[in-house]
């Protein structure tokens, strides 16, 4: 047979495709190992935002989601999908995180706030989610290569609109693969990724804040294996991800607050 597009690949993972097409394509994969791995990871992608996200996806579904669900498919944009989703999101508030607030003891670490305001859990809910739909990717995962890390740096410092620094984390065993622009609710927002031997992968979600966030402060949340640690320094936000125990994840964040507050 010949080679099925990638929105052919998307309908198998997601289970649309009759029973004698779904056997080809799996005749197919079996012979083409790159492309069989991409699948899995999308699965595993799949499984991951419907574990953290079950309630949400078992809600009423928002008045407007349906008006705009009724357009003709030919006239809904390619990431209506995702937009719905994280609408939903928005629209049933909190999302289940399962928030542990942690007061860091470490000297250069700032202590965390008794009562974070509202405006610090969104950070830790968008890293998570584009660290979910990022890391799997294989031939994608990020816009700009680490081979070309003054452009990125200079591009995305330009549209956050502040200068921005890329930590260096080879010491615990991660290389910069790149970065990318993501949109974010308070405007662009740079997100890096990194990887080690073994193939595990970190990002770094850095957005521009608001006034009203300048005190620093350090906070853990964990959604499933994912875990984020995010704080606020002067004018940016940040959020490490990562499937790591937290103490390692910790070590992988204090080396990054470092850096970047130095």
């Amino acid at each position: 047979m010949n080679k099925p597009s990638e929105n052919e690949l998307h309908a198998y993972v997601d289970n649309q495709l009759d029973p004698a097409r779904r056997h080809e394509l799996e005749q197919w994969l079996a012979e083409h190992p790159e492309e069989a791995n991409q699948v899995n990871n999308w699965k595993k992608q799949q499984q991951l935002i419907q574990q953290t996200f079950t309630a949400e996806l078992s809600a009423p579904i928002p008045d407007h989601l349906k008006l705009a669900a009724r357009r003709p498919a030919a006239q809904r944009p390619a990431w209506f999908r995702v937009a719905a989703a994280v609408a939903w999101m928005t629209f049933g508030g909190i999302v289940g995180f399962n928030l542990q607030d942690k007061h860091i003891q470490e000297q250069h670490i700032p202590p965390i706030a008794a009562n974070p305001p509202p405006s610090f859990l969104p950070i830790a809910q968008q890293a998570t989610l584009a660290h979910v739909v990022y890391t799997p990717e294989v031939r994608h995962p990020v816009e700009v290569g680490a081979d070309q890390e003054a452009h990125l740096v200079k591009w995305l410092s330009k549209r956050l609109g502040i200068q921005l620094r890329i930590p260096q984390l080879t010491s615990r065993g991660y290389r910069l693969i790149g970065g990318r622009l993501l949109p974010g609710d308070k405007g662009p927002v740079a997100h890096f990724m990194y990887e080690n031997n073994a193939g595990n992968r970190l990002t770094l979600y850095v957005r521009h804040d608001a006034a009203e966030n300048r005190e620093t402060a350090f906070h853990y949340t964990q959604t499933n294996k994912v875990g984020v640690f995010y704080w606020v320094d002067r004018e940016l936000g940040y959020a490490l991800t990562g499937e790591l125990p937290r103490d390692q994840l910790l070590g992988l964040a204090e080396l990054t607050y470092d850096q970047l507050s130095s």
